[in-house]
Parts: structure tokens; sequence; C-alpha cells
């Protein structure tokens, strides 16, 4: 089958060694692999092929799945075209669109039981302080990736920079900070196999590794909680362990799994049964001799 990664440009330019390993083993299982930047494909809106899982608009032509692993405005919106026009994507568009908007995401959340932190959303300078009691809050674009734009209000003063941000994303997401142990617990899913990572929080913590840990069993069981909401099965949670639990503060589709082992060949496997089945629910049993492609063995 053919398969294209929708991706983004990575700063150093150099690919993604998880996305490489797992575009070989899903080579070796007999896929037809490419990777498409967003800002680099020439995607035609108007293509005359529109239903069905050939769609494509794309130069290099069509595929029979698209993995949609870049964040940016634009690489959302192709996905969403693609999805208009009847193709299978991983994740489905709707559940990246929704994943993407802050407000939408943490309403879905908390109406499922997933503990988040209060939340409202402020369009300006006025609205904020109003907000502001003289606790700490948690700032953040409505739409954003990464930590971008996050920051903690501790003064009233540190206010005056939210006006611009929100004239520039349209509203700002505004939260109790929770009490933590100054680390957030990154976790990743692929599937049903999960990872945690501990990081310190920061605006660059992104780029940092982090150290393995354990997953909670209490963690486990909010995971499946998410994927049964959010329709996502390739996502990453920020979590704080607050002093009354686990919270989430974050949810984004296909994270990059940065200091976990091991996630290749679950993710190849989980793309692989995915690409097969035409129910959009992967999870059937794997035949021997591609499970031993996908899992490396020659």
């Amino acid at each position: 089958m053919r398969l294209c990664f929708i991706t983004v440009r990575r700063v150093p330019d150099t690919p993604s060694p998880l996305l490489l390993d797992v575009s070989r083993l899903l080579e070796r299982a007999g896929h037809d692999v490419r990777h498409e930047r967003a800002e680099d494909m020439v995607f035609t809106v108007t293509s005359r092929v529109a239903t069905g899982p050939w769609c494509d608009g794309l130069a290099s032509g069509p595929a029979d799945l698209y993995l949609l692993k870049s964040h940016t405005e634009l690489a959302l919106s192709i996905a969403g075209a693609l999805h208009d026009r009847g193709a299978r994507l991983l994740n489905p568009y709707p559940a990246c669109a929704a994943a993407q908007d802050k407000v939408r995401a943490t309403a879905a959340l908390h109406r499922a039981g997933v503990p988040v932190p209060a939340t409202q959303v402020v369009a300006g300078h006025a609205a904020a302080a109003a907000l502001f009691r003289g606790t700490p809050l948690v700032v953040k674009p409505v739409r954003g990736h990464r930590g971008a734009g996050v920051s903690i209000v501790s003064r009233e003063r540190d206010l005056d920079g939210w006006q611009a941000l929100a004239d520039t994303d349209g509203g700002l997401l505004v939260q109790d900070l929770v009490d933590g142990p100054g680390e957030d617990l990154k976790v990743y899913v692929v599937g049903r196999d999960v990872w945690a990572v501990r990081k310190p929080f920061g605006p660059d913590s992104f780029t940092r590794p982090g150290r393995p840990v354990a997953v909670d069993p209490e963690v486990g069981r909010m995971v499946e909680r998410v994927s049964r909401t959010t329709g996502l099965s390739i996502y990453g949670l920020d979590i704080i362990e607050g002093p009354n639990g686990p919270v989430v503060v974050d949810l984004n589709y296909f994270p990059g799994y940065k200091g976990c082992v091991g996630v290749a060949e679950p993710m190849a496997r989980h793309i692989h049964e995915f690409a097969v089945r035409r129910d959009d629910a992967a999870g059937e049993s794997v035949p021997a001799h591609v499970a031993d492609l996908l899992a490396g063995v020659p």
C-alpha cells in the first residue's frame, strides 16, 4: 500500500530518526512509503479524484493512507481537504483538528471525566485582568504546539503582554496553575502501547529527551479514557502530578516521542494494522511473516 507521512521542516533540518526507522519497517512489510512536507508540496485543491482511498492532490501522486505528523495550519488544512475527499488519515483529521484547538480539547477531556485545570477563554487584557486574583495562572494560545506562547503569570503587570498575543491568535486559554513537582510527565501513546518520560517544565522542554519512567496504573486508566474520547491513537499528553492526582495540561497528536525506547516497532505495527483494515480500527492480528518484517527480523 502507498503510505504518505505529511511532515514539517525540523530544526535542525534533519529527518526524524523515529520516522526513518518506522518507514524502513513499513517498507520491509511491503508498503511504499514517502514523506511530504506541507510547506514544500504542491497540493491541487481542485483535484478531480474526489472520493475513495486513492484521492490525491499531491504532485507525487495519491496514497492509500496519509499520516499527519505536522502541526502547522497549512498541514492541517491539507489534511482536512483530503479527509473531505474521502481519504484515510491516521490520526483521523477530525481528531487532529480538535486536539489542535485547546478550547475544544480541554472541553472534551473535561466532559469525559479526565482531570484538567480550571480553564477559561478570554479575548483581551480587560477580561484577563478580571480573572487574576493574586494566585498564579497559566496562559497559552488557543491554538498552539510545543509550548509556544505558554507563560506563568504571577503578577498583574505580567498581563500587559497578553493583549498582543490575544490579538494575534484570537484569544487565550487561562488555566489555574497546578501545583506540581516542577517537572512534566510526558505520556506517549501508540495504540495500546504507552511510554512515560519526566522532563523539567520549560519552553524548550520539547528539545530534551527527559528520563523514562514507569507508567502509573492511574495514568494508564487515564490514557484509555483519552483514547476513547478523542479518537486519537498516536498522541501525547502533558501531565502534572498535582496534590490531588495527575492532571492533563496538554494534548498533542503524533508527538516526537523523545526519550522513549522501543517505539519504532509498535508504531510500524500499528500503522500497518490500520492501513490493511477497511473499518479504520487497528487491532487485528498481523500475519507471522509480516510481524517478523515489522520487528526487523530478516
